[in-house]
């Protein structure tokens, strides 16, 4: 079964290995049965029915699909960065079976027209399930409102504005007083642009000592606070994307407390990497919002461990090679991290800063969640699964990549995290046989 292909199959049976089914601690694996796209059963009554194959997950785990809240899939695009098959052939290879597609594309999803689109191209040349997200302003430019019913029946799950902010707060109001309306949770990355301004490092030591433009903390914690507050009055369901600073956990935890319906995702390579990696000025970490401080990143862990901070995602960007070899001021942020995302939460693991049901609850339960959906091995639900070895190695590279970015985290070093099968609705969808 190759890498890059989707296959059909009637009937599948697992056996060995570890079930993590997504809630409590994995145990062994008691078989598991799927047909028809579906689990079919899981233990003893699994392993004495006959099937078209068999799979061996000795050494391996096996857990729900992860779900991306954040993923940039380049489609509508020109295709220079990437497009629907490349990066969901990469989601897949990351174990993923369902990405939640950014409002960021060209043109910009803030149609129905738009977002059918999406989807058509998902259902044609998609190997895993695409939920689009819908442009909360007319071209993303945080002015206009854009027609958030339509993009509703069209089949948007949320609506957001990317990774740009909404600069005027009246107007924020209104977004999120309308998508009340219809029931549609908004998601935002918290910046002020403002005290952003043209900044692209944390404004911390690394800053400082390298002459690097900062972007200060309370351009993040003065746009969280401006939103929960709106969020409050307005009654919508709001999720903060992509939180970075230790300060926006602390209020995370105070809004609800108060009542208010807020959730929050962070990105993967905010739990690993620090202001550090801009060191030796590599426009890889240039990221938005950036990389911060190292007690940043342990206040973001333990959101993550309490369950303050719902989800991790992916917050891929893939990027033609042009678009990072610039200075690094000129490059543009972001990371081809998709199929990184559970190695780097491996490493984690094993430095004891995440337990492994933690991080697959952070990566199945909890931004599904966020959706409204179920992400669980159960009997009747959906065959959307992935098997990794977490001791199996790979080392991320042109040849092994499968996203139309390869300005991959750690490019050229061994990984923990083997991915060995994904199915979606019992398709396979990614395989490490050849």
């Amino acid at each position: 079964m190759s890498g890059s292909q989707q296959h059909d199959s009637a009937s599948l049976k697992i056996t060995g290995g570890t079930l993590f089914d997504g809630v409590g601690e994995p145990i062994t694996n008691p078989g598991l049965l799927i047909r028809d796209g579906k689990i079919a059963a899981i233990g003893a009554s699994a392993l004495d029915v006959g099937v078209d194959r068999e799979f061996d997950a000795e050494g391996c785990v096996i857990a729900p699909g992860f779900v991306d809240l954040c993923c940039n899939l380049r489609e509508p695009g020109n295709g220079q960065k990437g497009n629907i098959a490349s990066e969901t052939r990469a989601a897949a290879h990351g174990g993923f079976t369902t990405v939640c597609a950014s409002p960021e594309t060209s043109p910009v999803n803030d149609s129905g027209a738009v977002t059918h689109l999406i989807r058509e191209g998902a259902a044609s040349r998609g190997v895993v399930k695409v939920l689009p997200i819908g442009a909360i302003t007319r071209g993303l430019e945080g002015e206009l409102l854009s027609d958030m019913e339509g993009l509703k029946n069209a089949g948007c799950v949320a609506v957001g504005n990317g990774s740009r902010g909404v600069r005027n707060a009246r107007i924020l109001r209104r977004c999120m007083a309308y998508a009340q309306t219809f029931g549609l949770t908004v998601m935002f990355s918290p910046e002020n642009q403002a005290l952003a301004a043209d900044g692209y490092a944390h404004d911390g030591q690394i800053a400082t000592r390298l002459g690097l433009l900062g972007i200060p903390e309370v351009a993040e914690t003065a746009a969280v606070m401006e939103m929960l507050l709106l969020a409050e009055e307005t009654g919508v369901r709001l999720h903060l994307s992509q939180v970075s600073c230790a300060r926006s956990v602390e209020m995370l935890v105070d809004a609800r407390k108060r009542g208010i319906q807020v959730t929050a995702d962070v990105a993967m390579h905010q739990l690993v990497f620090t202001e550090t990696s801009l060191a030796s000025f590599d426009s890889r970490f240039h990221v938005r919002p950036p990389l911060r401080s190292e007690a940043d990143r342990r206040a973001l862990l333990a959101g993550v461990r309490d369950g303050v901070i719902d989800a991790i995602v992916s917050q891929h960007q893939p990027h033609d090679s042009a678009a990072k070899q610039a200075p690094l001021p000129a490059t543009e942020p972001g990371l081809s991290s998709i199929e990184s995302v559970l190695s780097l939460g491996l490493q984690l693991v094993a430095a004891g800063e995440l337990s492994l049901p933690c991080l697959l609850g952070a990566l199945t339960r909890g931004p599904a969640g966020v959706l409204n959906r179920s992400a669980q091995l159960a009997v009747g639900a959906p065959a959307d699964l992935c098997v990794f070895n977490p001791d199996g190695r790979w080392t991320p590279s042109t040849r092994t990549l499968m996203s139309a970015g390869i300005h991959a985290p750690l490019v050229g070093i061994a990984l923990p995290g083997e991915m060995k099968l994904t199915l979606v609705d019992g398709r396979v969808a990614w395989s490490a046989m050849h």
